[in-house]
Protein backbone atom coordinates (compact mmCIF):
# COMPACT_ATOMS: atom_id res chain seq x y z
CA UNK A 1 0.00 0.00 0.00
CA UNK A 2 1.40 3.30 -1.52
CA UNK A 3 2.42 5.86 1.90
CA UNK A 4 0.41 8.40 2.79
CA UNK A 5 2.06 10.81 4.70
CA UNK A 6 2.50 14.25 3.82
CA UNK A 7 5.51 14.04 6.24
CA UNK A 8 7.31 11.47 4.02
CA UNK A 9 10.87 10.95 4.63
CA UNK A 10 10.35 12.16 8.44
CA UNK A 11 10.39 10.08 11.94
CA UNK A 12 6.88 9.33 13.57
CA UNK A 13 6.70 11.04 16.71
CA UNK A 14 4.59 10.16 19.90
CA UNK A 15 2.84 13.35 19.22
CA UNK A 16 1.53 12.35 15.58
CA UNK A 17 0.71 9.10 16.52
CA UNK A 18 -1.92 9.84 19.10
CA UNK A 19 -3.64 12.38 17.51
CA UNK A 20 -3.65 11.12 13.66
CA UNK A 21 -7.27 10.79 12.33
CA UNK A 22 -7.04 10.48 8.78
CA UNK A 23 -6.83 7.02 7.15
CA UNK A 24 -3.63 6.14 5.64
CA UNK A 25 -0.33 5.13 5.80
CA UNK A 26 2.06 6.51 7.44
CA UNK A 27 6.33 6.03 7.69
CA UNK A 28 8.47 6.52 10.29
CA UNK A 29 10.97 7.86 8.02
CA UNK A 30 14.26 6.44 6.22
CA UNK A 31 15.34 4.95 9.59
CA UNK A 32 12.55 3.07 10.51
CA UNK A 33 13.63 -0.39 9.33
CA UNK A 34 10.07 -0.49 6.91
CA UNK A 35 7.92 0.29 10.03
CA UNK A 36 4.29 1.90 9.36
CA UNK A 37 1.23 2.94 11.19
CA UNK A 38 -1.69 2.48 9.29
CA UNK A 39 -4.34 4.02 9.84
CA UNK A 40 -8.38 3.09 8.63
CA UNK A 41 -11.90 3.75 10.19
CA UNK A 42 -13.66 0.47 11.35
CA UNK A 43 -17.28 0.32 10.23
CA UNK A 44 -18.61 1.47 13.82
CA UNK A 45 -16.89 4.80 12.73
CA UNK A 46 -13.69 4.35 15.02
CA UNK A 47 -10.16 4.20 14.01
CA UNK A 48 -8.17 1.73 14.01
CA UNK A 49 -4.52 2.33 13.90
CA UNK A 50 -2.32 -1.06 14.00
CA UNK A 51 1.99 -0.94 13.81
CA UNK A 52 3.31 -3.47 10.08
CA UNK A 53 6.41 -3.56 9.38
CA UNK A 54 7.45 -3.44 5.62
CA UNK A 55 10.49 -6.35 4.89
CA UNK A 56 11.99 -8.49 2.38
CA UNK A 57 12.36 -12.64 3.99
CA UNK A 58 13.23 -14.57 1.65
CA UNK A 59 13.40 -12.27 -1.36
CA UNK A 60 10.35 -11.84 -1.08
CA UNK A 61 8.52 -8.68 0.53
CA UNK A 62 6.77 -8.98 3.35
CA UNK A 63 4.30 -7.06 6.63
CA UNK A 64 4.48 -8.24 9.83
CA UNK A 65 1.94 -7.13 12.02
CA UNK A 66 3.80 -5.40 15.13
CA UNK A 67 0.20 -5.08 17.41
CA UNK A 68 -1.86 -2.13 17.59
CA UNK A 69 -1.74 1.36 19.30
CA UNK A 70 -2.47 2.83 22.13
CA UNK A 71 -1.48 -1.38 23.07
CA UNK A 72 1.86 -0.73 21.65
CA UNK A 73 3.22 2.55 21.42
CA UNK A 74 5.88 4.52 19.26
CA UNK A 75 8.99 3.50 21.03
CA UNK A 76 7.46 -0.31 21.34
CA UNK A 77 6.67 -0.69 17.66
CA UNK A 78 10.90 0.99 16.76
CA UNK A 79 12.10 -1.68 19.21
CA UNK A 80 9.91 -4.65 17.63
CA UNK A 81 10.87 -3.42 14.27
CA UNK A 82 14.68 -3.26 14.90
CA UNK A 83 14.96 -6.51 16.53
CA UNK A 84 13.21 -7.99 13.27
CA UNK A 85 15.73 -6.56 11.43
CA UNK A 86 18.64 -7.98 13.25
CA UNK A 87 17.03 -11.33 12.78
CA UNK A 88 16.67 -10.76 9.16
CA UNK A 89 20.34 -9.84 9.21
CA UNK A 90 21.17 -13.27 11.07
CA UNK A 91 19.25 -15.61 8.13
CA UNK A 92 16.10 -15.68 10.88
CA UNK A 93 12.55 -15.58 9.44
CA UNK A 94 11.34 -12.99 12.48
CA UNK A 95 7.99 -14.96 12.12
CA UNK A 96 9.07 -18.09 13.58
CA UNK A 97 11.86 -17.20 15.65
CA UNK A 98 10.31 -16.83 18.84
CA UNK A 99 7.59 -19.23 18.41
CA UNK A 100 8.77 -22.41 16.19
CA UNK A 101 4.79 -23.26 15.88
CA UNK A 102 2.99 -20.72 13.64
CA UNK A 103 -0.15 -19.21 14.23
CA UNK A 104 -3.10 -19.91 11.93
CA UNK A 105 -2.76 -16.12 10.41
CA UNK A 106 1.12 -16.88 10.20
CA UNK A 107 0.25 -20.14 7.40
CA UNK A 108 -2.21 -18.29 5.67
CA UNK A 109 0.08 -15.37 5.04
CA UNK A 110 2.35 -17.88 4.22
CA UNK A 111 -0.32 -19.28 1.95
CA UNK A 112 -0.69 -15.71 0.18
CA UNK A 113 2.78 -15.20 0.04
CA UNK A 114 3.76 -18.33 -2.18
CA UNK A 115 0.73 -17.27 -4.49
CA UNK A 116 0.12 -13.76 -4.31
CA UNK A 117 3.08 -13.91 -7.37
CA UNK A 118 0.70 -15.17 -9.76
CA UNK A 119 -1.97 -13.18 -9.26
CA UNK A 120 -2.27 -9.82 -11.72
CA UNK A 121 -3.80 -7.59 -8.75
CA UNK A 122 -1.92 -9.26 -6.04
CA UNK A 123 -2.42 -6.74 -2.76
CA UNK A 124 -5.91 -6.65 -3.40
CA UNK A 125 -5.95 -10.66 -4.14
CA UNK A 126 -4.55 -10.78 -0.65
CA UNK A 127 -6.96 -8.56 0.91
CA UNK A 128 -9.54 -10.48 -0.14
CA UNK A 129 -8.11 -14.15 1.29
CA UNK A 130 -7.69 -12.37 4.56
CA UNK A 131 -10.85 -10.96 4.60
CA UNK A 132 -12.92 -13.64 4.10
CA UNK A 133 -10.84 -15.88 6.81
CA UNK A 134 -10.79 -13.14 9.19
CA UNK A 135 -14.51 -12.19 9.06
CA UNK A 136 -15.91 -16.00 9.69
CA UNK A 137 -13.00 -18.10 11.54
CA UNK A 138 -11.17 -14.48 13.44
CA UNK A 139 -11.18 -16.70 17.06
CA UNK A 140 -9.11 -19.52 15.01
CA UNK A 141 -6.32 -17.30 13.81
CA UNK A 142 -4.16 -16.10 16.48
CA UNK A 143 -3.93 -19.96 17.63
CA UNK A 144 -0.84 -22.41 17.45
CA UNK A 145 -1.45 -24.32 14.15
CA UNK A 146 -1.03 -27.71 15.65
CA UNK A 147 -3.66 -26.59 18.46
CA UNK A 148 -6.33 -26.69 15.77
CA UNK A 149 -8.67 -29.58 15.19
CA UNK A 150 -11.45 -30.35 13.14
CA UNK A 151 -14.45 -29.83 15.43
CA UNK A 152 -12.79 -25.87 15.72
CA UNK A 153 -13.43 -25.69 12.20
CA UNK A 154 -17.04 -27.46 12.17
CA UNK A 155 -17.95 -24.80 14.48
CA UNK A 156 -16.94 -22.35 11.96
CA UNK A 157 -17.91 -23.63 8.95
CA UNK A 158 -20.71 -25.59 9.95
CA UNK A 159 -23.44 -22.20 10.49
CA UNK A 160 -22.47 -20.63 6.92
CA UNK A 161 -22.15 -24.06 5.44
CA UNK A 162 -26.42 -24.09 4.45
CA UNK A 163 -27.08 -20.80 4.56
CA UNK A 164 -24.10 -19.41 2.62
CA UNK A 165 -22.76 -22.44 0.77
CA UNK A 166 -19.98 -20.59 -1.92
CA UNK A 167 -18.64 -18.42 0.81
CA UNK A 168 -18.54 -21.07 3.46
CA UNK A 169 -16.52 -23.52 0.39
CA UNK A 170 -14.27 -20.14 0.09
CA UNK A 171 -13.33 -20.16 3.60
CA UNK A 172 -12.79 -23.69 3.69
CA UNK A 173 -10.70 -24.07 1.16
CA UNK A 174 -8.51 -21.40 2.40
CA UNK A 175 -8.43 -22.98 5.89
CA UNK A 176 -7.42 -26.01 3.96
CA UNK A 177 -4.43 -24.66 2.24
CA UNK A 178 -3.30 -22.81 5.37
CA UNK A 179 -3.30 -26.17 7.32
CA UNK A 180 -1.83 -28.15 3.97
CA UNK A 181 1.16 -25.35 4.47
CA UNK A 182 1.77 -26.04 7.97
CA UNK A 183 1.50 -29.94 6.95
CA UNK A 184 4.80 -29.54 4.95
CA UNK A 185 6.08 -27.43 7.32
CA UNK A 186 6.03 -30.09 9.93
CA UNK A 187 3.92 -27.92 12.37
CA UNK A 188 0.85 -30.90 12.30
CA UNK A 189 0.44 -34.21 11.05
CA UNK A 190 -3.04 -33.48 9.15
CA UNK A 191 -5.58 -31.05 7.53
CA UNK A 192 -8.56 -29.89 9.61
CA UNK A 193 -10.85 -28.50 7.10
CA UNK A 194 -10.29 -31.48 4.77
CA UNK A 195 -11.58 -34.48 4.34
CA UNK A 196 -13.15 -34.81 7.85
CA UNK A 197 -14.10 -32.29 7.86
CA UNK A 198 -16.21 -32.66 4.75
CA UNK A 199 -17.46 -35.92 5.88
CA UNK A 200 -19.10 -34.08 9.04
CA UNK A 201 -20.79 -31.43 7.32
CA UNK A 202 -24.81 -32.01 6.17
CA UNK A 203 -24.62 -33.03 2.19
CA UNK A 204 -25.75 -29.86 0.04
CA UNK A 205 -28.32 -31.97 -1.63
CA UNK A 206 -30.41 -29.12 -1.89
CA UNK A 207 -31.65 -29.29 -5.71
CA UNK A 208 -30.42 -26.05 -7.63
CA UNK A 209 -33.30 -23.06 -7.09
CA UNK A 210 -33.96 -20.84 -10.37
CA UNK A 211 -33.12 -17.38 -8.97
CA UNK A 212 -36.05 -15.34 -9.60
CA UNK A 213 -36.15 -12.97 -12.89
CA UNK A 214 -38.65 -10.62 -14.35
CA UNK A 215 -39.44 -10.35 -18.75
CA UNK A 216 -37.23 -8.07 -20.34
CA UNK A 217 -40.22 -5.71 -20.27
CA UNK A 218 -40.35 -5.81 -16.80
CA UNK A 219 -36.69 -4.46 -15.89
CA UNK A 220 -37.30 -1.07 -16.49
CA UNK A 221 -40.46 -0.91 -14.07
CA UNK A 222 -38.33 -2.57 -11.44
CA UNK A 223 -35.40 0.14 -12.13
CA UNK A 224 -37.69 2.82 -11.21
CA UNK A 225 -38.98 1.37 -8.54
CA UNK A 226 -35.17 1.19 -6.85
CA UNK A 227 -34.55 4.29 -8.56
CA UNK A 228 -37.71 5.94 -6.17
CA UNK A 229 -37.05 4.34 -3.36
CA UNK A 230 -35.20 5.39 -0.73
CA UNK A 231 -32.24 2.84 -0.62
CA UNK A 232 -28.51 4.39 -0.50
CA UNK A 233 -27.84 6.42 -3.83
CA UNK A 234 -24.73 4.01 -4.45
CA UNK A 235 -27.13 0.50 -3.83
CA UNK A 236 -29.87 2.18 -6.54
CA UNK A 237 -26.68 3.19 -9.03
CA UNK A 238 -24.89 -0.47 -8.41
CA UNK A 239 -28.40 -2.16 -9.00
CA UNK A 240 -28.58 -0.28 -12.54
CA UNK A 241 -25.39 -0.77 -13.16
CA UNK A 242 -26.04 -4.41 -12.99
CA UNK A 243 -28.75 -4.40 -15.17
CA UNK A 244 -27.03 -2.34 -17.94
CA UNK A 245 -24.05 -4.44 -17.92
CA UNK A 246 -25.36 -8.16 -17.32
CA UNK A 247 -22.44 -8.98 -14.98
CA UNK A 248 -22.67 -10.42 -11.25
CA UNK A 249 -23.63 -8.80 -8.26
CA UNK A 250 -19.87 -9.41 -6.89
CA UNK A 251 -18.14 -7.87 -9.94
CA UNK A 252 -20.47 -4.71 -9.60
CA UNK A 253 -20.33 -4.37 -5.84
CA UNK A 254 -16.42 -4.75 -6.10
CA UNK A 255 -16.02 -2.46 -9.10
CA UNK A 256 -12.84 -0.04 -8.74
CA UNK A 257 -12.05 3.01 -10.54
CA UNK A 258 -8.52 1.93 -11.62
CA UNK A 259 -10.60 -1.01 -13.29
CA UNK A 260 -11.82 1.79 -16.24
CA UNK A 261 -10.06 2.65 -18.99
CA UNK A 262 -12.33 4.89 -21.20
CA UNK A 263 -15.65 2.74 -22.09
CA UNK A 264 -14.24 -0.41 -21.07
CA UNK A 265 -14.23 -1.82 -18.26
CA UNK A 266 -11.93 -4.77 -16.97
CA UNK A 267 -12.53 -7.13 -13.89
CA UNK A 268 -9.73 -8.78 -12.75
CA UNK A 269 -9.63 -13.06 -12.76
CA UNK A 270 -9.44 -13.26 -9.30
CA UNK A 271 -13.02 -11.39 -9.14
CA UNK A 272 -14.49 -12.94 -11.98
CA UNK A 273 -16.05 -16.76 -11.27
CA UNK A 274 -14.33 -18.45 -14.14
CA UNK A 275 -11.02 -16.49 -12.78
CA UNK A 276 -10.42 -14.97 -16.41
CA UNK A 277 -9.92 -11.12 -16.89
CA UNK A 278 -13.26 -9.94 -18.36
CA UNK A 279 -13.45 -6.81 -20.75
CA UNK A 280 -17.05 -5.64 -20.23
CA UNK A 281 -17.99 -2.63 -22.48
CA UNK A 282 -19.78 0.01 -21.39
CA UNK A 283 -22.83 1.64 -22.87
CA UNK A 284 -23.45 5.33 -22.41
CA UNK A 285 -26.34 4.54 -19.92
CA UNK A 286 -23.60 2.80 -18.35
CA UNK A 287 -21.14 5.58 -18.65
CA UNK A 288 -23.90 8.25 -17.36
CA UNK A 289 -24.19 5.91 -13.59
CA UNK A 290 -20.52 6.28 -13.32
CA UNK A 291 -20.84 10.30 -13.44
CA UNK A 292 -23.72 10.07 -10.99
CA UNK A 293 -21.58 7.36 -8.58
CA UNK A 294 -18.13 9.63 -8.45
CA UNK A 295 -19.32 11.58 -6.06
CA UNK A 296 -19.58 9.14 -3.44
CA UNK A 297 -16.03 8.04 -4.07
CA UNK A 298 -13.07 9.20 -1.76
CA UNK A 299 -10.62 10.23 -4.81
CA UNK A 300 -8.63 7.27 -4.24
CA UNK A 301 -7.86 5.57 -8.12
CA UNK A 302 -8.53 2.01 -6.12
CA UNK A 303 -11.60 3.16 -4.43
CA UNK A 304 -15.05 1.63 -4.74
CA UNK A 305 -16.95 2.87 -7.48
CA UNK A 306 -20.17 2.25 -5.59
CA UNK A 307 -19.23 2.27 -1.97
CA UNK A 308 -21.99 1.59 0.84
CA UNK A 309 -22.92 4.70 3.25
CA UNK A 310 -20.17 3.14 5.78
CA UNK A 311 -17.51 3.64 2.99
CA UNK A 312 -16.94 -0.85 2.43
CA UNK A 313 -18.58 -2.75 0.15
CA UNK A 314 -21.89 -3.06 -0.69
CA UNK A 315 -23.02 -6.72 0.74
CA UNK A 316 -24.88 -9.05 -1.35
CA UNK A 317 -27.70 -9.19 0.98
CA UNK A 318 -28.25 -4.98 0.59
CA UNK A 319 -29.23 -5.98 -3.27
CA UNK A 320 -31.23 -8.81 -2.45
CA UNK A 321 -32.95 -7.11 0.50
CA UNK A 322 -33.92 -4.28 -1.67
CA UNK A 323 -35.54 -6.34 -4.41
CA UNK A 324 -37.23 -8.32 -1.36
CA UNK A 325 -38.61 -5.29 0.34
CA UNK A 326 -39.92 -3.84 -3.35
CA UNK A 327 -41.54 -6.87 -4.19
CA UNK A 328 -39.62 -6.56 -7.13
CA UNK A 329 -40.33 -10.58 -8.24
CA UNK A 330 -37.18 -10.93 -8.88
CA UNK A 331 -33.11 -11.26 -7.29
CA UNK A 332 -30.19 -9.24 -8.21
CA UNK A 333 -28.98 -12.42 -10.46
CA UNK A 334 -32.10 -12.35 -12.00
CA UNK A 335 -30.81 -9.61 -14.17
CA UNK A 336 -28.27 -11.63 -16.01
CA UNK A 337 -31.83 -14.53 -17.01
CA UNK A 338 -33.84 -11.49 -17.60
CA UNK A 339 -30.77 -10.00 -20.08
CA UNK A 340 -30.53 -14.06 -21.84
CA UNK A 341 -34.37 -13.74 -22.21
CA UNK A 342 -34.13 -10.32 -24.20
CA UNK A 343 -31.38 -11.63 -26.25
CA UNK A 344 -33.46 -14.63 -27.22
CA UNK A 345 -35.61 -12.37 -28.17
CA UNK A 346 -33.79 -10.31 -30.23
CA UNK A 347 -32.50 -12.74 -32.19
CA UNK A 348 -28.70 -12.34 -30.51
CA UNK A 349 -26.72 -15.26 -31.28
CA UNK A 350 -26.26 -17.61 -28.78
CA UNK A 351 -22.51 -17.05 -28.90
CA UNK A 352 -22.57 -13.93 -28.46
CA UNK A 353 -25.25 -13.82 -25.96
CA UNK A 354 -22.96 -16.41 -23.63
CA UNK A 355 -20.09 -13.97 -24.37
CA UNK A 356 -21.51 -11.10 -23.21
CA UNK A 357 -22.60 -13.42 -19.92
CA UNK A 358 -18.87 -14.02 -19.60
CA UNK A 359 -20.49 -18.11 -19.48
CA UNK A 360 -17.17 -20.75 -19.73
CA UNK A 361 -17.72 -22.90 -23.19
CA UNK A 362 -17.29 -26.42 -22.75
CA UNK A 363 -18.03 -26.97 -26.62
CA UNK A 364 -14.92 -27.50 -28.36
CA UNK A 365 -16.26 -26.41 -31.87
CA UNK A 366 -17.86 -22.98 -29.82
CA UNK A 367 -14.78 -22.29 -28.05
CA UNK A 368 -12.62 -22.31 -31.00
CA UNK A 369 -14.94 -19.93 -32.33
CA UNK A 370 -14.69 -17.69 -29.55
CA UNK A 371 -10.79 -17.03 -29.28
CA UNK A 372 -11.92 -13.37 -29.29
CA UNK A 373 -13.82 -11.72 -26.58
CA UNK A 374 -16.17 -10.30 -28.95
CA UNK A 375 -15.73 -7.18 -27.76
CA UNK A 376 -16.70 -4.99 -30.21
CA UNK A 377 -19.93 -7.42 -31.00
CA UNK A 378 -21.03 -7.41 -27.22
CA UNK A 379 -20.48 -3.46 -27.23
CA UNK A 380 -23.47 -3.29 -29.94
CA UNK A 381 -25.67 -5.81 -27.95
CA UNK A 382 -25.16 -3.72 -24.88
CA UNK A 383 -26.06 -0.93 -26.35
CA UNK A 384 -29.19 -2.14 -28.13
CA UNK A 385 -29.93 -3.50 -24.10
CA UNK A 386 -29.34 -0.08 -22.99
CA UNK A 387 -31.71 1.43 -25.31
CA UNK A 388 -34.23 -1.02 -24.51
CA UNK A 389 -34.19 -0.51 -21.16
CA UNK A 390 -34.87 3.41 -21.55
CA UNK A 391 -37.41 2.95 -24.07
CA UNK A 392 -39.44 -0.03 -22.85
CA UNK A 393 -42.45 1.02 -21.47
CA UNK A 394 -42.99 0.92 -17.83
CA UNK A 395 -45.19 -1.05 -15.86
CA UNK A 396 -45.19 -0.15 -12.28
CA UNK A 397 -48.60 -1.10 -11.14
CA UNK A 398 -47.42 -5.37 -11.78
CA UNK A 399 -44.94 -4.37 -9.99
CA UNK A 400 -45.56 -2.01 -6.74
CA UNK A 401 -48.83 -2.60 -4.12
Amino acid sequence: MRESNSRAGLPLSATFVKQVNRPGVYGDGRGGYGLTLRVRRMTNGRLSKVWVQRLRINGRATNLGLGSFPVVGLATARERALDNRRKIDQGVDPRIAENPTPTLADALEAVIEGRSASWKNGGRSAEIWRNSVRNHADNLLHRPVDQIDTGDVLRVIGPLWTDRHDTAKKVRQRLSLAFRWAMAAGHRGDDPAGEALLAALPRNGVARRHLAALPPDQVPAALAAIDNSGAFPTTKLAMRMLALTATRSGEVRGMRWDEIEGDIWTIPGERTKVGREFRVPLSPEALAVLNEAHPYSDGAPDSLVFPSSRGRQITPDALSKLCHDLDLGMTPHGLRSSFRDWCAESAVSRELAESCLAHVVKNTVEAAYRRSDLLEQRREVMEAWARYMAVAPPRLEQLLP
